[in-house]
């Protein structure tokens, strides 16, 4: 029998079917219809605390009849690239409201926001360029850099997270290089919701002449003036040079887009692979983020509701006795000590009619897991009291409170 050494790690891989045996595996759970506060999953009610619909928009009335007018109007897909023939005029008009709202020249759609970040950071980077970049950022920035690495040897260089001590130590290491120098940091990290200090980043970046990048996938209608995002949030919006973000967080669809000086975003349209020989977004899923930034912009008393409601449940964790991350935006980390007792506090919150996340390494740091709590503008009260007496019971009865 021919061997398949290349599936071997697949053969080995045994971990999902042990916890499924153990009936607590937390994973692939279908969701029955639209998601909002409460969904039903298997056919089972829950109060949902672990989605990423920040401000409620998934079910807007105003955004799916946008994203279904456009269906009407231009067909269920583009058929082809921004390049050549995938372009509609929506996505001209999106492009054009994302870069004024995030106070940049101008911003280019691309149709996810993985492929955001891979159509920007190695189309820009060169052999003997520098990407310095946060050891904690999103998932989508690693495979960014490292195929900028394969592709063209540009060097990376991680430093500590949100350290700014050894941020500086890195760019020192190569201030006397002639290539340039590319600061990658997420806007607010999704593992644990906190925020860098951007202030300081971009300090060390014109002190050792580098550009910036931040992506704000999770800072998008989250933190900034109206959610306009990180650089907002601290007064920054002239001094970062690029701001990549997804839709499918608080725009309410799919996609992505970065924003910058028009000179970089004329390059990355003709010099992005990610851009030219991807399908464009499709005519429902920019109609559909384009209504949800109208909302967004008419609507800024949202992103105050969405941290208040995070705020009100993360005093109550911390009041219980739970070991709560220390963050200030919509995401609401409880760290637990062993990925068996996370999956049981999983069970217990599902069982009890609660959805959460929970995180393992090694999306969680090695020996510990993680309950990944986020939460929508559009929870109440209701909804928040029952998250936080069902994590009482379930954490009782588990003895981690």
């Amino acid at each position: 029998m021919q061997s398949k050494k290349l599936f071997e790690k697949c053969y080995s891989f045994t971990r999902a079917d042990e916890v499924k045996k153990a009936g607590i595996y937390p994973y692939f759970n279908p969701i029955d219809d639209s998601e909002g506060p409460e969904v039903h999953m298997n056919g089972k009610k829950v109060v949902m605390a672990g989605s990423n619909n920040y401000l409620g928009l998934t079910s807007h009335p105003k955004v799916k009849e946008a994203a279904i007018a456009a269906i009407n109007k231009y067909g269920t897909s583009c058929s082809g690239s921004r390049y050549l023939t995938g372009t509609i005029d929506l996505h001209n008009e999106l492009e054009a409201k994302l870069a004024k709202f995030v106070g940049k020249e101008a911003a280019l759609l691309f149709s996810t926001g993985y492929q955001a970040g891979q159509g920007v950071i190695a189309p820009l980077m060169g052999r003997h360029d520098y990407i310095i970049s946060d050891r904690d950022n999103h998932a989508s920035i690693q495979t960014s850099n490292m195929l900028a690495k394969g592709t063209f040897g540009t060097e990376i260089l991680r430093y500590h997270h949100n350290d700014m001590e050894d941020l500086e130590k890195r760019l020192i290491q190569v201030k006397d290089k002639d290539g340039a120098k590319f600061i990658v940091t997420d806007g607010v990290f999704s593992t644990f919701g906190d925020i860098p200090d951007l202030p300081k980043i971009v300090e060390l970046a014109k002190k050792y002449g580098a550009q910036t990048l931040v992506d704000d996938a999770h800072a998008f209608g989250v933190i900034g003036k109206g959610g306009r995002g990180t650089a907002s949030e601290f007064g920054l919006d002239n001094d970062v040079d690029l701001i990549i973000c997804t839709f499918s967080k608080t725009l309410a669809s799919l996609g992505g887009f970065v924003a910058g000086e028009e000179r970089v975003i004329n390059y990355l349209k003709h010099h992005s692979p990610a851009l030219i020989f991807s399908a464009s977004p499709t005519p429902a899923s920019v109609a559909a983020a384009l209504a949800a930034l109208d909302i967004l912009i008419e609507q800024p008393e949202l992103v105050k509701q969405l941290n208040d409601n995070a705020d009100y449940v993360r005093q109550g964790l911390i009041n219980m006795g739970y070991n709560v991350y220390t963050s200030r935006t919509a995401i609401v980390s409880i760290i637990i000590d062993n990925d068996n007792k996370g999956f049981e506090l999983w069970k217990g919150l599902y069982d009890a009619g609660v959805f959460v996340n929970v995180f393992v390494p090694p999306a969680a740091p090695p020996g510990i897991a993680m309950m990944r709590n986020s939460f929508m503008a559009s929870h109440r009260k209701e909804h928040l009291d029952v998250i936080l007496d069902k994590y009482h019971e379930i954490g009782k009865r588990l003895e981690i409170i």
